[in-house]
């Protein structure tokens, strides 16, 4: 049998890191283990909402525009009109993610978590986890090995996946950013969702529900991004994943914990995966310290709420031109909707606000 640790943490991406810097902050002895080497790259918007940067300053790692490009809130384009709001407390931050990923590991490394790279877990038994043939005894293991994980199978907390699957592609190019916001162009049968990652350097994502809306088709479904791309260089080839919304019932089981898209996920369009899952550490950190699960259990419905009821307002516009044009007519007509919006987007609103905010759009899309 290897060594005894408090907390044994399965994936080493930020949702990981994050639970494993949380859970150290609390006094626990904290090993993590990861097949790959970092950094850990995934295709993502690349965008640091300021609710994300603020559960990062809570986890004791600060990132500042210096290391990515100051964003100041989001622009939305499409059906020939285009609304944009500013965040409304401080900037956020577009940074790639292998950058954001470094950070986080040596933020872990500060707090002395034992990491583990090229290290694959082959399973969890009674005693621990299964790590190199041999059993390293754990009080507590976090299943953060995404969204395809392995733990939650292992636990029999699996679900088949919901029909909002779709398909994202990343790809950077060499151009000096020509907004200071983060901005989504909403097309006919797509989203390309473009982040300022640096000086000269922009993140483009395209999301669809088709798996085969590639990068070549960026000119005929956004003719307007396509050209202020023209002749930009390719900072990264094209790399792509799955996104889908999925809620699970239940995120733990006996001694095992799920973090980040293992338990659960929205749709990459709402760019709150990583806010989702720094929160979600920060509360794990909280319930482990009680010695209580059932605790993380109920924060992580709360957490979920907000993200996942915005990005199913937000799909309800993907491939409803009807749907799309009235609502960005809607918000065209009146500025402050969007920014009101906006504020819910990132969680600086109240529940009243939030009512007010709903009321406020459905007038505006009746009269629109």
């Amino acid at each position: 049998m290897l060594q005894r640790t408090d907390v044994f943490v399965i994936g080493g991406g930020p949702a990981g890191l994050a639970a494993a810097i949380a859970a150290r902050k609390k006094g626990f002895q904290v090993t993590l283990a990861d097949g790959a080497q970092p950094p850990i790259d995934k295709a993502c918007g690349e965008g640091l909402m300021p609710d994300t940067l603020a559960a990062l300053r809570e986890l004791g790692v600060r990132v500042s525009a210096s290391e990515g490009y100051a964003v100041r809130g989001i622009r939305f384009l499409g059906a020939g009109r285009e609304v944009a709001a500013s965040f409304p407390a401080g900037d956020g931050i577009g940074m790639r993610r292998s950058a954001l990923h470094e950070k986080l590991v040596e933020a872990a490394q500060a707090w002395g978590v034992s990491l583990l790279w090229k290290t694959p877990v082959q399973g969890i038994c009674a005693e621990g986890v299964v790590v190199g043939g041999e059993v390293m005894a754990a009080k507590w293991i976090i299943g953060a090995d995404g969204i395809r994980s392995r733990v939650r199978r292992w636990i029999g907390l699996e679900t088949r996946a919901g029909r909002e699957c779709r398909y994202a592609f990343r790809r950077h190019y060499r151009v000096k950013p020509w907004s200071d916001f983060m901005e989504i162009h909403w097309g006919e049968k797509a989203q390309a969702y473009v982040t300022p990652v640096g000086e000269d350097e922009v993140c483009v994502v395209l999301i669809s529900r088709q798996a085969g809306m590639r990068f070549v088709g960026l000119e005929a479904e956004f003719p307007q991004l396509a050209r202020r791309l023209v002749g930009a260089p390719q900072a990264s080839p094209e790399r792509g994943a799955i996104t889908l919304m999925r809620q699970l019932q239940h995120v733990y089981r006996e001694r095992v914990a799920l973090i980040g898209d293992a338990s659960g996920s929205v749709d990459a369009i709402t760019g709150e995966g990583l806010s989702l899952s720094f929160h979600q550490a920060i509360a794990l950190a909280e319930a482990l310290d009680a010695g209580e699960l059932r605790e993380y259990q109920n924060a992580h419905r709360r957490l979920a709420l907000r993200p996942t009821f915005m990005g199913r307002v937000m799909l309800l516009l993907d491939g409803r031109a009807a749907v799309r044009e009235r609502t960005m007519r809607a918000l065209a007509s009146d500025s402050n909707v969007f920014a009101r919006l906006l504020a819910v987007h990132v969680g600086a609103t109240s529940a009243a606000h939030f009512a007010a905010t709903g009321a406020l759009l459905g007038w505006r899309l009746v009269a629109a």
